[in-house]
This record gives structure tokens, C-alpha cells and sequence, in this order.
């Protein structure tokens, strides 16, 4: 495990004009860590499909996926949105790349349920694109979709969708990472009364989402989390709307959810 390899997701609601994840994640890149910035852009994504009159349904906390709102995903994610984090972070002053599951086979995926239509689920995480750009001194960005496995070309889209936080989860325990956090637009993860649990042991994590407590987009947070914990000390799912939380969390002042072994009340 390299301690120093933070895999951070950052949810694309946590991105706004008053944002300081950016600045956070220059600052730590200056300092030596070594992270890979994995986004979504699920809002952005709706707004782009309402523009072209095609509907948006979840199943489980995952977008289903047919072939028009393919295009309209994979124009978003590894179009616009991966390009402007990637532009904020080198006009800070950091170095970044911008890089999506496809490229360099970086992540392979299979179609997993076909309701959810062209949805991948993660089979191979190919390591090599990000320790090459880590090695070199850039933050990698990763956009969530991924070559498709499927069968042959002519039997699906060459692409998949991914839900970009099962992206953060195999990337981490593929690369070995010392830590994942996910920066979200909650305070964390809650029981069913509303309050924060602040430390969470994995099996207790697992058991919120058996008994429907976590729930929604909390869900495929959590199993990336669990992921994680296969190679990695510690997962954290924070609120990245708060100023500097990237930076506090690991400065050891922040605050959210830690889940871990050892980590539970």
C-alpha cells in the first residue's frame, strides 16, 4: 500500500463558484501528495438531457442508460466536465491530466443489468496510465466510463457508463491506495433519525445498506468504500460544500464519515 496515493471523488454538486476544492487539491499536490481526482457530474448530465427532451431514471442510485443518453454522458463526462476541473486545476497552478476508462484501457467494464441498460460493472482496472502521469508529477482526472467488454462492437456501444463512485472504489484498491474520500454535498453518512455517524466499521457500513438506511446515491458510495477497505486503512465520505474539507480531512481536522477497521464506536 503507498500511503501517499489519495483517491478523491468529488461529486459534481460539490463544484461551485465559492468552491475550494480546487485550491485544496493544488495545495496538496505541492506538498507532495500523490492524487488521483476521479468526478462525477450527474446534475450537469440531467441538465444536458432536459436540453434534449430525453428523460432521466434511476434505478438503485444508477442512471439508466440507453444509447441517447450515452452520448449525452459520455460528451459530459469526458467532455465538458472533466476538461474544466482539469483547466481550474492547471490555472491554479497545479498540473493535471485530464482522462477517462478509455483511455489507455485505464477501466474495462461489462455490462451488468439490463435494466439499467448500458451501465458497466467494473472487471479490470489497468494501473499503468496513472502511475506513468503520478510518476511524472500530474494529478490524473478520471471521467467514469469505461471500454465496453460486452461481446463484440457490433452487439453495444464501444463505451460504458459507470457510476463514478464504483470508478473511485476499484481505482483505489487497484492502485493500492492509502486512503479514498469522497466529497459529497451531505454531511456524511446518517442513521435513520438524521444523525451523523461519524466512525463506522465496515461490516456496521454494509448493514445500513441490508436495512435500507443508506439508501440512493449513498448506496454505490458505500460499496466503493468497502472496496477501498480491501488495501486501504481508512475511507471517508465528507461534506465537500464546506471550505477547504479536502485539505482539513487530511490534516486530520475534518469531519463526516470514516469507515474503517478498528474505526467503529
Amino acid at each position: 500500500m503507498d500511503e501517499n496515493i489519495v483517491v478523491v471523488k468529488i461529486g459534481g454538486a460539490t463544484l461551485g463558484s465559492h468552491d475550494t476544492t480546487i485550491e485544496d487539491v493544488v495545495t496538496l499536490q505541492r506538498q507532495g501528495r500523490l492524487l488521483i481526482i476521479v468526478h462525477g457530474g450527474g446534475k450537469i448530465i440531467t441538465e444536458w438531457l432536459d436540453k434534449q427532451d430525453i428523460p432521466s431514471r434511476f434505478v438503485r442510485g444508477e442512471r439508466v442508460t440507453n444509447r441517447s443518453t450515452l452520448q449525452v454522458v459520455v460528451a459530459v463526462l469526458a467532455g465538458l466536465v472533466n476538461k474544466q476541473i482539469v483547466a481550474a486545476i492547471n490555472d491554479q497552478g497545479g498540473q493535471a491530466i485530464g482522462i477517462s476508462g478509455v483511455d489507455g484501457g485505464l477501466v474495462q467494464a461489462e455490462v451488468k443489468d439490463e435494466k439499467l441498460g448500458y451501465v458497466g460493472s467494473v472487471v479490470a482496472v489497468n494501473t499503468a496510465p496513472l502511475r506513468i502521469m503520478l510518476d511524472a508529477g500530474y494529478i490524473p482526472v478520471v471521467a467514469p466510463i469505461s471500454l465496453n467488454t460486452t461481446g463484440k462492437l457490433g452487439q453495444g456501444p464501444p463505451v460504458v457508463n459507470i457510476n463514478a463512485d464504483d470508478v473511485a472504489g476499484e481505482i483505489a484498491a487497484a492502485i493500492v491506495a492509502g486512503q479514498l474520500i469522497f466529497l459529497t454535498d451531505v454531511v456524511g453518512v446518517s442513521d435513520r433519525s438524521g444523525q451523523l455517524l461519524s466512525h463506522l466499521r465496515p461490516d456496521e457500513a454494509a448493514a445500513l445498506v441490508a436495512s435500507g438506511t443508506a439508501s440512493g446515491g449513498m448506496i454505490p458510495k458505500i460499496r466503493a468504500c468497502l472496496r477501498a477497505l480491501t488495501v486501504a486503512k481508512t475511507a471517508r465520505i465528507i461534506d465537500g460544500r464546506q471550505p477547504h474539507a479536502l485539505f482539513q480531512e487530511l490534516e486530520g481536522k475534518g469531519s463526516g464519515t470514516i469507515i474503517g477497521i478498528g474505526e467503529g464506536k
